[in-house]
């Protein structure tokens, strides 16, 4: 089982100006020992702006070389800023204008999967976010599909946090580009088994702290990969000091999960 460490897990050291990218690069390598990152784009974009406005492509290119240099793959890029759905047409476009230069971005740095929101925070549900939820989905599939990666949603906020609502998404949008980025049991109150209810779909898997420390975290973990899961579980653990020790102690407990359900499953 593969594993990776997602950038969000440096947030304050990130907003504090105590890391960049090729820093975060260099603590994933050399300090946890690990092949694979979740970059998240906030480490290469402006965010000055309302919609972040991503770094050139020579930029792009010296992150490539770096993530190169150390062999390290990118298995996943979370996008924030970029989501799907807005009310309002003329932001609808600007943030798929967004969308598509993230794509490009996660080409240029060869990325495995990639996340884009469907939308953010609460908000009446209608038929139109649906349909154009899953036309930009069906879009974004096939321009993943053309560089070779999968996109798609997390179970992240809003209408996301309903698994049957992702179900129905992505049994709408059908198409081998399509992903869900799976942050286990984060989900709304629902009497369904949602990591379930999604598992035929999910491209790549985030794991936090709560879940962690949880006494169903191998059962769940049991469950994926019984499913067929076999990409990338990553942590993804914003801890609020602390951060270098706390994540050790995060690697080191999924580790012991994943050998735990590996043991498991040869039996």
């Amino acid at each position: 089982m593969k594993a990776s460490l997602g950038g969000f897990s440096f947030y304050q050291l990130f907003s504090e100006g105590e890391m960049d990218i090729f820093g975060y690069l260099e603590t994933v390598k050399h300090r946890y020992r690990l092949n694979a990152v979740d970059l998240w784009n906030a480490f290469f974009t402006d965010r000055s702006v309302p919609l972040w406005k991503l770094a050139s492509d020579d930029h792009l290119r010296k992150i490539k070389k770096s993530l190169d240099e150390k062999q390290l793959t990118v298995a996943n890029l979370i996008v924030d800023r970029a989501h799907l759905w807005d009310p309002d047409p003329g932001e609808r476009d600007q943030l798929h204008r967004n969308a598509l230069e993230h794509l490009h971005a996660a080409h240029l740095l060869g990325a495995r999967t990639v996340r884009i929101d469907a939308n953010r925070g609460p908000g009446e549900l209608t038929e139109e976010q649906f349909e154009y939820t899953v036309l930009r989905y069906r879009e974004y599939a096939q321009l993943a599909a053309d560089y070779g990666f999968t996109v798609g949603p997390e179970n992240h906020t809003g209408i996301s946090l309903d698994p049957r609502w992702m179900r129905k998404v992505a049994e709408a949008v059908d198409h081998p580009g399509f992903g869900i980025l799976l942050h286990i049991g984060r989900w709304n109150d629902t009497d369904e088994p949602g990591d379930l209810l999604v598992a035929p779909w999910v491209n790549h898997v985030h794991l936090d702290a709560r879940t962690l420390a949880s006494a169903k975290a191998e059962a769940a973990v049991k469950a994926l990969a019984d499913s067929g899961y076999e990409g990338y579980w990553a942590v993804e653990y914003n801890a609020p000091s602390d951060p270098f020790i706390e994540i050790e102690w995060a690697l080191a407990t999924m580790n012991r999960l994943l050998a735990a359900v590996r043991r498991a499953a040869s039996k």
